[in-house]
Protein backbone atom coordinates (compact mmCIF):
# COMPACT_ATOMS: atom_id res chain seq x y z
CA UNK A 1 0.00 0.00 0.00
CA UNK A 2 3.05 2.41 0.54
CA UNK A 3 4.19 1.99 -3.01
CA UNK A 4 0.83 3.70 -3.99
CA UNK A 5 0.04 6.05 -1.27
CA UNK A 6 3.49 8.53 -1.15
CA UNK A 7 2.97 8.57 -5.06
CA UNK A 8 -0.51 9.67 -4.37
CA UNK A 9 -0.26 12.25 -1.84
CA UNK A 10 3.12 13.45 -3.57
CA UNK A 11 1.35 13.95 -6.60
CA UNK A 12 -1.40 15.50 -5.43
CA UNK A 13 0.05 17.98 -3.16
CA UNK A 14 2.39 19.01 -5.79
CA UNK A 15 -0.19 19.42 -8.17
CA UNK A 16 -2.01 21.31 -5.74
CA UNK A 17 0.63 23.57 -5.12
CA UNK A 18 0.46 24.62 -9.18
CA UNK A 19 -3.14 24.83 -9.13
CA UNK A 20 -2.72 27.63 -6.63
CA UNK A 21 0.11 29.19 -8.59
CA UNK A 22 -1.89 29.35 -11.49
CA UNK A 23 -4.98 30.74 -9.38
CA UNK A 24 -3.22 33.49 -7.92
CA UNK A 25 -1.65 34.46 -11.69
CA UNK A 26 -5.18 34.44 -12.90
CA UNK A 27 -6.49 36.72 -9.96
CA UNK A 28 -2.85 39.16 -10.58
CA UNK A 29 -4.24 39.02 -14.03
CA UNK A 30 -7.34 40.84 -13.16
CA UNK A 31 -5.92 42.81 -11.10
CA UNK A 32 -3.77 43.94 -13.93
CA UNK A 33 -6.35 44.64 -15.91
CA UNK A 34 -8.07 46.91 -13.49
CA UNK A 35 -4.89 48.77 -13.38
CA UNK A 36 -4.28 49.49 -17.25
CA UNK A 37 -8.03 50.16 -17.51
CA UNK A 38 -7.41 53.04 -14.77
CA UNK A 39 -4.31 54.24 -16.71
CA UNK A 40 -5.88 54.52 -20.20
CA UNK A 41 -8.43 56.40 -18.48
CA UNK A 42 -5.97 58.84 -17.02
CA UNK A 43 -4.42 58.87 -20.30
CA UNK A 44 -7.45 59.80 -22.24
CA UNK A 45 -8.96 62.25 -19.88
CA UNK A 46 -9.52 65.85 -20.63
CA UNK A 47 -6.53 67.64 -20.58
CA UNK A 48 -5.95 70.61 -17.48
CA UNK A 49 -3.10 73.39 -17.27
CA UNK A 50 -0.21 72.41 -16.15
CA UNK A 51 0.15 72.13 -12.19
CA UNK A 52 2.35 74.09 -10.19
CA UNK A 53 3.97 71.31 -8.25
CA UNK A 54 2.99 67.81 -9.56
CA UNK A 55 3.40 64.76 -7.66
CA UNK A 56 4.71 62.02 -10.07
CA UNK A 57 2.66 59.54 -8.15
CA UNK A 58 -0.42 61.68 -8.29
CA UNK A 59 0.03 63.32 -11.45
CA UNK A 60 1.92 60.45 -13.63
CA UNK A 61 0.11 60.56 -17.27
CA UNK A 62 -1.93 63.50 -16.29
CA UNK A 63 -2.86 65.16 -19.54
CA UNK A 64 -2.12 68.73 -20.36
CA UNK A 65 -2.24 71.39 -22.71
CA UNK A 66 -0.10 74.52 -23.31
CA UNK A 67 1.17 77.14 -25.38
CA UNK A 68 4.10 78.51 -25.71
CA UNK A 69 7.98 78.17 -27.33
CA UNK A 70 10.01 75.36 -27.85
CA UNK A 71 13.41 77.00 -27.58
CA UNK A 72 17.52 75.97 -27.73
CA UNK A 73 18.80 72.69 -29.06
CA UNK A 74 16.88 69.71 -28.39
CA UNK A 75 17.99 66.25 -26.28
CA UNK A 76 18.29 63.11 -28.46
CA UNK A 77 17.44 59.94 -27.13
CA UNK A 78 18.40 56.88 -28.94
CA UNK A 79 15.56 55.25 -29.81
CA UNK A 80 13.77 52.29 -32.48
CA UNK A 81 10.91 52.15 -34.14
CA UNK A 82 9.43 48.87 -35.32
CA UNK A 83 9.62 48.57 -39.17
CA UNK A 84 11.08 52.37 -38.98
CA UNK A 85 14.60 51.83 -37.30
CA UNK A 86 16.69 53.51 -35.42
CA UNK A 87 16.11 57.20 -34.16
CA UNK A 88 15.40 59.66 -31.72
CA UNK A 89 12.88 61.16 -28.50
CA UNK A 90 13.43 64.88 -29.44
CA UNK A 91 13.18 66.55 -26.00
CA UNK A 92 13.14 70.28 -25.53
CA UNK A 93 12.88 73.45 -23.63
CA UNK A 94 9.35 74.48 -23.53
CA UNK A 95 9.07 78.28 -21.96
CA UNK A 96 5.33 78.64 -21.31
CA UNK A 97 3.62 80.79 -19.42
CA UNK A 98 6.54 82.02 -17.39
CA UNK A 99 7.86 78.61 -16.92
CA UNK A 100 10.41 76.62 -18.14
CA UNK A 101 9.51 72.73 -18.20
CA UNK A 102 10.54 70.01 -20.97
CA UNK A 103 8.52 68.39 -24.00
CA UNK A 104 8.71 64.84 -25.60
CA UNK A 105 8.13 66.14 -29.18
CA UNK A 106 8.42 62.37 -30.44
CA UNK A 107 10.48 60.76 -32.84
CA UNK A 108 12.48 61.03 -35.48
CA UNK A 109 14.73 59.03 -38.01
CA UNK A 110 18.67 59.05 -37.68
CA UNK A 111 19.90 62.28 -40.36
CA UNK A 112 16.52 64.25 -39.67
CA UNK A 113 16.77 65.20 -36.27
CA UNK A 114 18.72 68.47 -38.20
CA UNK A 115 15.23 69.36 -39.09
CA UNK A 116 13.82 69.62 -35.50
CA UNK A 117 14.36 73.27 -34.31
CA UNK A 118 12.96 76.02 -31.94
CA UNK A 119 9.65 76.89 -32.43
CA UNK A 120 7.03 80.09 -31.44
CA UNK A 121 3.65 79.58 -29.94
CA UNK A 122 3.34 75.91 -30.21
CA UNK A 123 0.21 74.51 -28.40
CA UNK A 124 1.02 71.36 -27.19
CA UNK A 125 -1.53 68.57 -25.68
CA UNK A 126 -0.16 65.35 -24.42
CA UNK A 127 0.69 63.75 -20.80
CA UNK A 128 2.64 64.14 -17.69
CA UNK A 129 5.31 61.51 -17.46
CA UNK A 130 8.26 60.56 -15.39
CA UNK A 131 9.65 57.37 -17.59
CA UNK A 132 11.36 54.26 -15.64
CA UNK A 133 14.04 53.98 -18.22
CA UNK A 134 16.99 53.75 -15.89
CA UNK A 135 18.96 51.11 -14.38
CA UNK A 136 22.37 50.08 -13.84
CA UNK A 137 23.19 48.62 -17.39
CA UNK A 138 21.85 52.35 -18.58
CA UNK A 139 25.34 53.84 -20.51
CA UNK A 140 25.72 57.89 -19.21
CA UNK A 141 24.55 60.35 -21.86
CA UNK A 142 27.66 61.12 -24.44
CA UNK A 143 27.00 65.10 -23.71
CA UNK A 144 29.54 66.33 -26.59
CA UNK A 145 27.91 64.53 -29.28
CA UNK A 146 24.49 64.76 -27.48
CA UNK A 147 23.21 61.27 -27.19
CA UNK A 148 21.35 60.28 -24.21
CA UNK A 149 20.61 56.55 -23.86
CA UNK A 150 16.87 56.86 -22.13
CA UNK A 151 15.15 59.68 -20.74
CA UNK A 152 16.02 60.64 -17.29
CA UNK A 153 14.06 63.43 -15.96
CA UNK A 154 15.84 64.42 -13.44
CA UNK A 155 19.21 64.70 -15.73
CA UNK A 156 17.54 65.96 -19.00
CA UNK A 157 16.02 68.86 -16.68
CA UNK A 158 19.44 69.85 -15.44
CA UNK A 159 21.07 69.99 -18.75
CA UNK A 160 18.00 71.69 -20.37
CA UNK A 161 18.08 74.38 -17.63
CA UNK A 162 14.30 73.54 -17.07
CA UNK A 163 12.04 72.20 -13.98
CA UNK A 164 11.89 68.53 -13.55
CA UNK A 165 8.69 68.05 -16.19
CA UNK A 166 8.39 66.38 -18.81
CA UNK A 167 5.43 66.81 -21.03
CA UNK A 168 5.34 63.69 -23.92
CA UNK A 169 3.32 65.09 -26.67
CA UNK A 170 0.27 63.50 -28.22
CA UNK A 171 -0.75 66.45 -30.03
CA UNK A 172 1.42 69.77 -31.48
CA UNK A 173 0.84 72.69 -33.70
CA UNK A 174 4.18 72.99 -34.82
CA UNK A 175 4.36 72.11 -39.15
CA UNK A 176 7.54 71.94 -40.91
CA UNK A 177 9.13 69.20 -39.42
CA UNK A 178 9.88 65.25 -39.71
CA UNK A 179 8.52 64.93 -35.57
CA UNK A 180 5.94 61.78 -35.13
CA UNK A 181 4.74 61.93 -31.64
CA UNK A 182 5.04 58.95 -29.44
CA UNK A 183 2.46 59.31 -27.45
CA UNK A 184 1.95 58.02 -24.14
CA UNK A 185 0.63 54.39 -23.88
CA UNK A 186 -0.08 51.28 -22.11
CA UNK A 187 1.70 49.38 -24.76
CA UNK A 188 5.06 49.18 -22.66
CA UNK A 189 3.48 48.14 -19.64
CA UNK A 190 4.27 44.26 -18.85
CA UNK A 191 1.23 41.85 -18.41
CA UNK A 192 2.25 38.86 -18.12
CA UNK A 193 0.05 37.10 -16.34
CA UNK A 194 -2.27 34.76 -18.07
CA UNK A 195 1.00 33.36 -19.88
CA UNK A 196 2.42 32.70 -15.96
CA UNK A 197 -1.17 30.75 -15.43
CA UNK A 198 -0.91 28.50 -18.21
CA UNK A 199 2.48 27.95 -17.66
CA UNK A 200 1.22 26.72 -13.92
CA UNK A 201 -1.65 24.84 -15.05
CA UNK A 202 0.30 23.26 -17.37
CA UNK A 203 2.82 22.15 -15.08
CA UNK A 204 0.28 20.62 -12.90
CA UNK A 205 -1.38 18.41 -15.83
CA UNK A 206 2.28 17.23 -16.42
CA UNK A 207 2.87 16.72 -12.70
CA UNK A 208 -0.48 14.80 -12.26
CA UNK A 209 0.46 12.72 -15.38
CA UNK A 210 3.71 11.47 -14.05
CA UNK A 211 2.16 11.01 -11.03
CA UNK A 212 -0.25 8.47 -12.47
CA UNK A 213 2.37 7.27 -14.47
CA UNK A 214 4.76 6.42 -11.22
CA UNK A 215 1.57 5.05 -9.40
CA UNK A 216 0.58 2.55 -12.62
CA UNK A 217 4.49 1.34 -12.65
CA UNK A 218 4.59 0.48 -9.27
CA UNK A 219 1.37 -1.19 -9.71
CA UNK A 220 2.71 -3.41 -12.38
CA UNK A 221 5.50 -4.05 -10.88
CA UNK A 222 3.38 -5.55 -7.90
CA UNK A 223 1.74 -7.58 -10.27
CA UNK A 224 4.47 -9.27 -11.59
Amino acid sequence: MRRFLFPLIFGLAGAGVLIWLGTWQVQRLTWKQEVLADINARIAAPPVSLPTEPDPEIAQYLPVAATGDLVGTSIRVLVSQKNIGAGYRMISAFETGGRRVMVDRGFVRVGKETDVGAAQNITITGNLHWPDEIDSYTPAPDIAKNLWFARDVGAMAAHLGTEPLLIVARKSSETGTNVTPLPVSITGIPNDHLNYAITWYSLAIVWLAMSGSLIWRNRQSGKG
